[in-house]
Parts: structure tokens; C-alpha cells; sequence
């Protein structure tokens, strides 16, 4: 049997229960004679034992496994007994007041039986719609935080597999700087590896981290060219997905020194105008150098999915690429820290 009709929980029993109620006190009204007769009782017990039959055995066994000539066949089939017994209650409770036959109780199922059972039949149908559309929305947000951690999981190797072959190349120099690197990429992968498992960190941390990551790509970068990094303005007790303003600045490191051996310019910019954060990244490049895939990348595309998914239509991200320029300008608007 279908699993919808295994789950009954007490909410649903509870509501049953009071529709039940609701639909016998509507069907026994009468302005004339107050209160319900015993026929009115049993007539109505025949229509919630076929309801009951329809929503919980025909509703999960045909209908909701898209046997449909089967589900409306048992229907019609229920429906024509509850008319037989109609007849036969008629005979019992109201002797010489109507023929028993098949004529008026075909009339009287169209106009007052078929009614009844519909509307305590739907309730149920509806019911199982609202729990099926829960579990699809449940099984939408499991499915995008699967995504997102699959996402997050191809930036880590990506960061750092590009960080140990610039460290590689200091330790062969036997450059001094080789300590301060590993000290700035352990903290920088400490944070990645434990502190962002959460689908949102503090704005606070996140940025501490930025300034890490920019100081141990600037040790690279030495006397070749100047790296600007500034924030202002930052609210405290905001959040923000982690390791996405990372990939950016990444980028404009990795292009800036492919084929450039001076002159090097990087500029971050990062500042908040309410609940936005404004996080501009400018970088240059030599013009000899490929730059036909700046805007494409297993990182770009990464973050541009991860914008997709964490911030639809709260976020305006603009790239642009000029002859030696390449400019990332991206405004997000940030929710404040749940307090639980």
C-alpha cells in the first residue's frame, strides 16, 4: 500500500474528526425540526464508511499509483452500493413514503449523496497533496544542500592545489617568506575545512578570512606590483554563504600573475549600504597572456551556481573584461544572524 496511507498522524484524525461533524451537522439542518433523527445518523454513517473506504484504500492503491480506470471504476461501484442501501434504509425508516426503486435513487445520489462524499473525500485528497507537497519542497532543499556541498567540496581542492605549487616553489628557493605562507595557509584552510561546513557564517569571519587568503597571495606577488584590500562600513551580526567572495579574489591573483612579471594591480573593495554587501575586485593582466577563459573556470562556475542557489533574485553579479582588465562587481543582499 502506498505510504501516504501508512502516516496518520493525530493532526489528520483531529481535522477528520471535525469535518465529520461539520458535514453531519450541515447535512441534518433543518430550520423546522432541530436535531438529528436516527436515520439521518445511519444514512450518514453508510456515506463516511464509503468515504473512508475511497480515501484510504482506492485513493492510495489506484489513484495515487495512476490507476485511474481502476480508481473511478470501485468508485462508481461504491457508489452504486450506497444508492442500493439508500433504497433499503428508505424502505426501513420511511415505509410507504417512496418506491424502492432504481430511478429516484439515482436522483438522490446525484443531488445529496454524491455531494457528501465528495466533499469528505476531498478533504483527504487534499490533505495528501499539501503532505506530498511538503516532502517535494523537503527533497528540493535536500537536494540543493547536497549540491552546495558537492560545490564547496570542488573549491577547497581547487584553492588548494593552486596554494601548494606557489609554497612548493618558495620551499625549493629556500625563500624566507616559506614560514609566514604556511602560517597564512593553515589558517586559511583551518577555517575552510571546519568553520564552513554551515550553509551561512558570520559577514565578520568570512571577511577576517579574505584578508588572510589576500596576505598570503600577496606574499607571492613581492616587489611585481601592489594589492589593495579594504572593507568599510561592515554592520556586525550579518551573514553570508562562505568561500564565495574567495573565488574572486583567487581569480584576480591566479590571471594577474599568469605571463606578468610586473606591474601587477589587484584592488578589493568590500563595503555594506544596508543590508547589501558591495564586493568589487579589479585585477589586470597582460594582453599576450590567455585570457579567453577568465569568465568560465570550475571556480566561476561554482560560485555563479552557489549565487543561484543561496541568493535567487538577491544578488547582481556583473563581470566585465576589458583589453587588461578584468573587474568583478557583485552586490548581495544579506540576511542577519538567526538567533536561536
Amino acid at each position: 500500500m502506498n505510504k501516504i496511507s501508512q502516516r496518520i498522524s493525530w493532526q489528520e484524525l483531529f481535522f477528520q474528526f471535525v469535518l465529520y461533524i461539520l458535514v453531519l451537522l450541515f447535512y441534518s439542518f433543518d430550520r423546522n425540526d432541530p436535531g438529528i433523527t436516527l436515520a439521518q445518523l445511519v444514512f450518514f454513517l453508510v456515506y463516511a464508511c464509503a468515504s473512508v473506504f475511497i480515501t484510504y484504500f482506492l485513493m492510495p492503491k489506484f489513484l495515487y499509483n495512476k490507476k485511474y480506470w481502476h480508481f473511478f471504476g470501485f468508485v462508481i461501484l461504491i457508489l452504486l452500493l450506497v444508492i442500493i442501501t439508500e433504497e433499503l434504509l428508505e424502505v426501513v425508516f420511511y415505509p410507504g413514503t417512496r418506491r424502492a426503486s432504481i430511478v429516484p435513487g439515482i436522483y438522490y445520489a446525484i443531488f445529496d449523496v454524491l455531494p457528501i462524499i465528495a466533499i469528505l473525500s476531498g478533504f483527504k485528497f487534499a490533505w495528501d497533496a499539501i503532505g506530498k507537497q511538503g516532502e517535494v519542497e523537503k527533497l528540493k532543499t535536500t537536494m540543493q544542500e547536497s549540491e552546495l556541498q558537492f560545490l564547496k567540496s570542488q573549491i577547497n581542492p581547487h584553492f588548494l592545489f593552486n596554494n601548494l605549487n606557489n609554497l612548493y616553489s618558495y620551499a625549493i628557493e629556500l625563500s624566507p617568506k616559506t614560514p609566514a605562507i604556511i602560517l597564512e595557509l593553515s589558517s586559511v584552510l583551518r577555517y575552510m575545512l571546519y568553520e564552513c561546513k554551515e550553509r551561512f557564517v558570520p559577514l565578520s569571519k568570512e571577511i577576517e578570512q579574505l584578508e588572510h587568503f589576500t596576505q598570503l597571495n600577496q606574499l607571492q606577488i613581492e616587489e611585481r606590483g601592489k594589492v589593495s584590500f579594504t572593507a568599510t562600513a561592515i554592520k556586525p551580526g550579518y551573514q553570508i554563504a562562505p568561500l564565495i567572495l574567495l573565488v574572486f579574489i583567487e581569480n584576480a591573483f591566479k590571471h594577474s600573475q599568469s605571463g606578468q612579471s610586473s606591474n601587477i594591480r589587484i584592488d578589493i573593495d568590500i563595503k555594506m549600504d544596508g543590508d547589501t554587501l558591495h564586493f568589487n575586485c579589479k585585477n589586470n593582466f597582460q594582453p599576450i597572456t590567455e585570457t579567453e577563459n577568465l569568465t568560465k573556470g570550475i571556480g566561476l562556475d561554482n560560485v555563479k551556481k552557489r549565487l543561484q542557489l543561496l541568493y535567487p533574485k538577491a544578488h547582481e553579479l556583473i563581470i566585465k573584461e576589458t583589453s587588461n582588465q578584468f573587474e568583478v562587481d557583485l552586490k548581495m543582499e544579506l540576511q542577519k544572524i538567526s538567533l536561536k
